[in-house]
C-alpha cells in the first residue's frame, strides 16, 4: 500500500489511511516473519504513543512513520538508532528549508524552543537471539496538539509555508538509509554521534535531569561514546542513561520544556 511513495534501494514502504500505532503495525509485522527495510506509515494514528506510554496525539496532516529493521545491532546498542534517525530527521527538515531546528536529547526535535517531533525506539525479541528495532518518527507537519507540558509547533510555522507529510518522508528516508550506513551496525557510531553534537540544544547549558534517579542538574557537557549525556557538576563529571531533561535558564529556574526519557530496548 505505498501509493507512489518512494523508497531507497532495498526498502519498502506500506502506508495506511489510519493505524492505531505504526510502530504497533511495525511490531505485528515483525512477530509475523517480516524480513525488515521496511516503512510504515499512517495518514493519521488513533493510539499514537511517546516513551513511557505517552500519548502522542496523531491528527492528519503530519507524518507517522515507523521504520523496521531485523537484527540491525546487537541489543546492548540498539538504542543508538534514536541517534542515527535524529541526524536522519533533522538533515530531511533542514532540506525542506527550516532553519533553527535541532535535537534535544535524546529523542526530540526543536525549533526555537518548540517540540516539532519526536522519537521512539522500540525493541522485538524474535526468539534464537533475534531481535527486531522499530524507530518511530511522528513530525507536526500542519498541526501542533498542545501539551500541558511542553511549547509545540509545526514544521509549516518553521517553513512559513505548508508542507505535505509525503514530501518530508522523500527528504527523510534516503537519508535514514544514509545514516545506517554511517553508523554501520555501531561500528560507525563515533560519526553519528559527531554529526547529532552539531545539531544538539542546550550542549554546554545548565540542564536537570530527573526521572529514575533523584534529580541531577549540571552543565550539558557532551555524550559519551555510547550516546549517554555527561553532566558536569561540582563533583566532575557523571553520565546519565536514561531520564526528563530541562533546560535551565541561569538565575530563572527552568524552563518548561522537558523531553521524554531515552528510549530502552
Amino acid at each position: 500500500m505505498s501509493q507512489g511513495l518512494l523508497a531507497p534501494e532495498g526498502w519498502r514502504v506500506e502506508r495506511h489511511p489510519s493505524l492505531g500505532s505504526t510502530n504497533d503495525e511495525a511490531r505485528r509485522l515483525a512477530m509475523a516473519g517480516d524480513p525488515g527495510q521496511l516503512w510504515v506509515l499512517a495518514d493519521e494514528q488513533t493510539q499514537g504513543r511517546g516513551r513511557l506510554g505517552r500519548q502522542w496525539t496523531s491528527p492528519v496532516g503530519n507524518l507517522y512513520a515507523s521504520a523496521l529493521l531485523v537484527d540491525p545491532a546487537p541489543v546492548a546498542i540498539a538504542a543508538q538508532l534514536g541517534f542515527v534517525a535524529g541526524i536522519a530527521l533533522q538533515g530531511a527538515v533542514a532540506a525542506l528549508g527550516a532553519s533553527d531546528v535541532k535535537l534535544k536529547w535524546p529523542n526530540d526535535l526543536m525549533h526555537r524552543g518548540a517540540k516539532l517531533a519526536g522519537l521512539l525506539v522500540e525493541g522485538v525479541a524474535l526468539g534464537q537471539g533475534r531481535l527486531a528495532c522499530i524507530v518511530g518518527i511522528g513530525v507536526n507537519c500542519a498541526q501542533a496538539p498542545a501539551s500541558p507540558s511542553y511549547p509545540t509547533t509545526t514544521l509549516a510555522a518553521a517553513l512559513r509555508r505548508p508542507v505535505l507529510p509525503d514530501d518530508l518522508f522523500a527528504e527523510l528516508a534516503p537519508r535514514f538509509a544514509q545514516a545506517l550506513r554511517l553508523w554501520s551496525a555501531g561500528a560507525g557510531f563515533a560519526g553519528v554521534r559527531a554529526a547529532w553534537l552539531k545539531q544538539a540544544v542546550g550542549l554546554g547549558g545548565p540542564i536537570r535531569i530527573a526521572g529514575p534517579v533523584p534529580p541531577r542538574e549540571g552543565l550539558f557537557e557532551t555524550l559519551d561514546a555510547q550516546g549517554r549525556l555527561v553532566l558536569r557538576n561540582s563533583d566532575g563529571l557523571e553520565t546519565i542513561e536514561s531520564g526528563d531533561l530541562v533546560f535551565l535558564q541561569q538565575g530563572a529556574g527552568a524552563s518548561p520544556i522537558p523531553t521524554e526519557s531515552v528510549p530502552h530496548l
